[in-house]
């Protein structure tokens, strides 16, 4: 392997034909970049679509109620039950399942003010866990916080556009707005990681603390819905079941009843996707790996024609003694050392061009509905490495058993 003699005839071939060892090696470049630059691509691609899930949580489920279908425990059919604040807690202390737990109440769209500005929102009530799940970010300040929710104070989370429309340019953290004649303290301003027909409303809400919605509107402890995300060894399709179960024994729902307890879970939908994605990371490295294989079939040819080039000088070899095992490590090595280091610089050439782009996206701020930090995983790395060196040896193995099997007889006969 470290043979200086050996490495000087590599290095000697490979100057005496400059532009055969060129386009060689471009193919094997060409097949390695292409690679990574597909890959990196479709990871931006699943990361944009995964960011519609919300940041840090994509295994949740939505729980509402619907009218009951069937009699129970007296209780006639068509009945609506309420969910309230207690069945939130009673579900954190009896389904250990659950990880993060929000309920939203809705005021429905009313007069928020500041000074002379003023328009109509929706006012929703929270708890602190509605930012960790659905897929909302701050753009200044906080959101609501636990001891907010203890004391039921009177603080407000305003939407990026209520914002713009009440405090154009000016600060609005620290400033009062004012709902039904109470007045809020301004602590944080949110709105939707991607803004889409769907997200716009997060624009235009105020959010105060579910506690003090309840203190200051005389709203009875009510809760329009709720989200739950189930812990990260858990799939939400086991903690359902008992979340459902629990809601229908406090609410006299009966067992069997299909309504009742309303909802849905993003299991299947984000599996679905991981599938989809899956299927798409298959088919890129199919694509890129074809690309490879074209170049790596031009490397075998190049090194087929090298060995009947060689004929003579092998025959010789051969003549002296050289095994057949020095003649296949002498052809390996060069097919190696070539696929090696042209793949090498495509690696590094599909790296830093993923890279550029991913840096231009942050430099120009540019937020893509389905498109979101492409990069290049560390595994996508050393697995192209490894195939590099598969390539290599593969590429070299033909031509090299064919030199090896060279009669030097046949080979010293003039041609």
């Amino acid at each position: 392997m470290f043979d200086y003699d050996k490495w000087q005839e590599i290095f000697g071939t490979m100057r005496k034909h400059k532009l055969r060892t060129a386009l060689t090696a471009l193919g094997v470049f060409w097949g390695i970049f292409m690679l990574i630059f597909v890959l990196g691509m479709g990871q931006g691609l699943e990361n944009g679509v995964y960011k519609g899930f919300g940041q840090q949580v994509k295994n949740v489920m939505y729980v509402w109620t619907t009218r009951t279908s069937k009699p129970y425990q007296g209780f006639q059919p068509g009945r609506v039950p309420r969910l309230k604040l207690e069945d939130i807690k009673a579900i954190k202390n009896n389904v250990p399942q659950v990880d993060l737990i929000a309920p939203r109440l809705s005021m429905g769209t009313n007069t928020v003010s500041f000074g002379e500005q003023s328009d109509e929102y929706e006012i929703r009530g929270e708890l602190e866990d509605m930012i960790k799940i659905e897929a909302l970010q701050l753009h200044e300040g906080r959101y609501i916080n636990k001891r907010d929710i203890a004391e039921s104070r009177k603080v407000a989370v305003i939407g990026k556009r209520v914002k713009e429309v009440l405090f154009g340019q000016a600060p609005c953290i620290g400033a009062y707005i004012q709902v039904r004649g109470v007045q809020f303290k301004v602590v944080g301003v949110f709105g939707p990681m991607q803004v889409k027909p769907w997200t716009e409303e997060d624009l235009e809400a105020v959010v105060i603390p579910l506690t003090a919605m309840h203190r200051t509107f005389g709203m009875g402890g009510r809760v329009d819905y709720f989200i739950c995300s189930a812990k990260p060894s858990v799939l939400v399709s086991e903690m359902e079941p008992k979340v459902r179960g629990v809601l229908k024994q406090r609410h006299h729902v009966a067992p069997d009843d299909p309504r009742g307890i309303g909802g849905f879970n993003l299991q299947e939908e984000f599996l679905s996707v991981q599938v989809i994605f899956g299927g798409m990371k298959l088919f890129l490295w199919f694509v890129g790996i074809g690309t490879l294989l074209a170049g790596i079939v031009g490397v075998s040819n190049i090194m087929l024609i090298i060995v009947k080039e060689r004929t003579k000088e092998i025959g010789i070899r051969k003549a002296l003694g050289a095994t057949p095992g020095s003649i296949i490590s002498m052809i390996l090595i060069e097919s190696i050392f070539l696929t090696s280091i042209s793949g090498y610089l495509g690696l590094i050439a599909g790296t830093f061009v993923i890279g550029g782009i991913d840096y231009l996206l942050i430099l120009n701020e540019a937020d893509l509905d389905n498109f979101h930090h492409p990069t290049v995983n560390l595994t996508v790395g050393i697995g192209a490495i490894l195939l590099l060196i598969i390539a290599g040896t593969v590429a070299g193995l033909i031509p090299a058993l064919q030199a090896a099997r060279v009669r030097p007889v046949i080979a010293l006969k003039d041609e």
